[in-house]
This record gives structure tokens, C-alpha cells and sequence, in this order.
């Protein structure tokens, strides 16, 4: 296995390659960290953080997915939402080097981009909900 070293990777990129993590594990019903493990060029840092952060929180991400995620289980959404929600719950909750603003801007984006346009409002409202509550006022979206 190579490491990417491109020092032109940013975190936007390492956000999507946690989402394809999060998602192939999904699909093919298989631990999150044997799908990290198995990438056949190790991911930039950043995402291996994202991967092992869910991976290792995925109860309490999403208790609180759950409380903001009104009419909706982690298990009804579909697999790209959910991977995202975790991921961004992730970041609000354990990486407070990371701005509140770019949390939320990334994960909509993404949902934008990888799932539906209906998705990313949902994925919004969740996010900024949580924000909220993990990061006080810096979250609030007013």
C-alpha cells in the first residue's frame, strides 16, 4: 500500500475520501476499519482521522443525529446522509480546530454533490441544529 503524499490535498478532499470509506463499508456490509485498512493507497491524514473518529464514536454520533433528525433513525437514511451526519457530528464534536462555518459549507456541498438536492437541506437543518448545541452561538446559522 502507497501513502498519497500530495501535499496539494485539502479537506475537502479528505472529506470525500472518508465518504467513500463510510459508504463502501456500508454497501458491503463490513467494518468500517477493515474498509480503511484496505484502501490500496493510504488516505491523506485527515481522512484517516474522520474514518477512525466515526468509527470509534458511531453510538454517540449518532444519539445525537437521532435527536436533531426529526421523523428519521440513523437506519431509515440513506447511506450517503448518514455517512455524512457522522462525519460532520465528528467534527463538531472532537475537532474544534475546525470552524463551525466550514463544517457545515463541506457537508452540504457534499450532499449536494453525492446525493440529492432534498438531501442537503435535510443534511442542513440537521447540522446546524447540532451545531448549535456542541458549539453555542458560533453554530447558530442566524
Amino acid at each position: 500500500m502507497s501513502r498519497s503524499n500530495d501535499p496539494m490535498g485539502s479537506r475537502r478532499e479528505a472529506r470525500e475520501t472518508a465518504l467513500e470509506i463510510l459508504y463502501a463499508a456500508e454497501a458491503r456490509e463490513t467494518d468500517i476499519l477493515e474498509v480503511l485498512a484496505t484502501q490500496p493507497v493510504v488516505p491523506a491524514d485527515y481522512a484517516v482521522t474522520l474514518v477512525e473518529g466515526v468509527a470509534a464514536s458511531l453510538d454517540e454520533l449518532d444519539g445525537v443525529i437521532g435527536r436533531y433528525a426529526e421523523g428519521w433513525t440513523t437506519n431509515r437514511m440513506p447511506a450517503v446522509d448518514r455517512a455524512l451526519l457522522r462525519m460532520a457530528v465528528y467534527e463538531l464534536a472532537h475537532r474544534d480546530d475546525v470552524p463551525t462555518a466550514a463544517v457545515l459549507a463541506e457537508v452540504v456541498e457534499l450532499a449536494g454533490e453525492y446525493s440529492t438536492e432534498r438531501s442537503s437541506r435535510f443534511v442542513n437543518g440537521v447540522v446546524s441544529g447540532i451545531a448549535g448545541e456542541l458549539r453555542g452561538s458560533e453554530g447558530d446559522p442566524a
